[in-house]
């Protein structure tokens, strides 16, 4: 079949999902998917809306069936939907049950092998047992762990005769890959959905699958360098990707604004006493170029940091310093333009007695800092993101960032951010 580009409507309200949705068919996309968060929110009415509003359009439930298969499929089916998407890693009674059950009332199987251990075997079954379409699927969560769904589509599409679907981070640049790697149904959510304008995002898609060649994109990616991404987030970002923990609190920037104060860079850390400089000095010995400078020194005493010791990293292009007590000469250090960011400023330097560690653990603000866990700081403040979670922090974080210009630009449209998120509608209710 020619590649078709099915764009996934996964969000929590239907007004957003039906703008979206007209976008995305201006700028061409073949298939529209109600996807799980939609219908859960909404329910099957979402289906019938869209069914409505786009009746040459086919429309695809993911109603993500784990059982009761019939009893699924004949309601989405007669809601409108298409196609039906069951999990492959339900029980085989299941599948066969939605087969069954579309053929009764007119609707194609989707099957989704998200967690599915051995896909390729699975998708085999699943051919036999007559369902229309098989579906090799990265979940979101697995994304921001940095997993693709490529290698595996490579292998089930060529296992089985039936179409195969792919679902998982897919943008402009990856989708002409996927359809050179066996792909005819080609599913997008964010790089669709995120997109300040939906119908642009779409044609770029479609013309990489038309072509066969990537369309470069500077969004929508899945990264496996955190540092490329904290260089493009916000510390707020960065906070609500971790469940707003992270934050330093009490810590604040004092290099004045702009490239004076942006930091990103793992942590060389340090323990000293209050008032007691050595050691948090000879940390700059063993600092390497990018890294953050994250002194403890109780929060409390005379000042451990000047601008002498701001001009030793920059002649090294240390990213900068976090200092749980204060720092001094604040006047030079804006000038000079090195980011430091302090609990407390005071005039009055302390003794370098040279108590204290290097590269220890350390705790401020009730958050624990090792070396090399990831500094990031603005003028919001600084956040630690612990190194053996920031590939998907940073993912998240970056999915933050993009969910933002959408909402964004639905405000600039004559919205308010209450009116494009409907907050009194999700309101906890007590």
């Amino acid at each position: 079949m020619k590649p078709v580009l099915q764009v996934a409507l996964d969000f929590m309200n239907l007004k957003r999902a039906l703008r979206v949705a007209k976008e995305s068919v201006e700028g061409g996309v073949d298939w529209i998917e109600v996807g799980t968060p939609l219908i859960k929110a909404e329910g099957l009415d979402s289906v019938r809306k869209l069914r409505e509003l786009f009746p040459e359009k086919k429309i695809v439930a993911d109603m993500k069936t784990m059982d009761v298969g019939r009893y699924e499929v004949e309601m989405a089916a007669k809601a409108g939907a298409d196609v039906v998407v069951v999990m492959g890693v339900t029980d085989d009674s299941t599948i066969k049950e939605a087969v069954e059950a579309g053929r009764n009332y007119g609707a194609e199987i989707m099957v989704d092998l998200m967690n599915v251990r051995n896909m390729e075997k699975r998708a085999k079954e699943l051919e036999r047992m007559g369902v229309d379409y098989i579906c090799v699927h990265v979940s979101i969560d697995q994304q921001m762990r940095g997993m693709d769904p490529i290698e595996e589509l490579k292998k089930v599409s060529m296992a089985v005769n039936i179409p195969v679907a792919i679902a998982g981070g897919i943008n402009s640049e990856t989708a002409a890959e996927a359809v050179n790697s066996g792909a005819s149904i080609v599913i997008v959510g964010g790089a669709i959905t995120k997109a300040d304008d939906a119908k642009e995002s779409t044609e770029r898609i479609k013309r990489a699958m038309e072509t066969g060649k990537a369309v470069k994109s500077k969004l929508y990616k899945k990264y496996k360098n955190p540092l490329e991404v904290f260089q493009k987030v916000s510390t707020a970002n960065i906070s609500d990707a971790m469940h707003r923990s992270g934050y330093l609190e009490g810590i604040v920037p004092r290099s004045g604004v702009g490239a004076g104060t942006r930091m990103v860079g793992r942590a060389v850390t340090v323990r000293t006493y209050p008032g007691d400089w050595a050691k948090p000095v000879e940390a700059i010995d063993v600092a390497k170029e990018g890294e953050v400078i994250v002194i403890d020194c109780g929060g409390t005493g005379d000042a451990v940091w000047g601008e002498l010791a701001s001009q030793s990293c920059l002649r090294k292009k240390i990213s900068g310093v976090v200092i749980n007590g204060s720092v001094r000469d604040i006047e030079d250090i804006k000038r000079i333009g090195f980011p430091v960011y302090s609990r407390g400023v005071k005039s009055v330097a302390g003794e370098p007695k040279g108590f204290g560690e290097i590269n220890i653990p350390i705790k401020i603000s009730g958050n624990l800092i090792r070396q090399g866990d990831y500094i990031i700081g603005d003028m919001d403040g600084v956040v630690v993101v612990p190194k053996e979670n920031a590939i998907e922090i940073a993912n998240r974080a970056m999915d933050v960032l993009e969910k933002e210009n959408r909402i964004r630009e639905e405000i600039k449209r004559g919205s308010t951010l209450s009116g494009v998120i409907e907050l009194k509608r999700w309101e906890k209710k007590l």
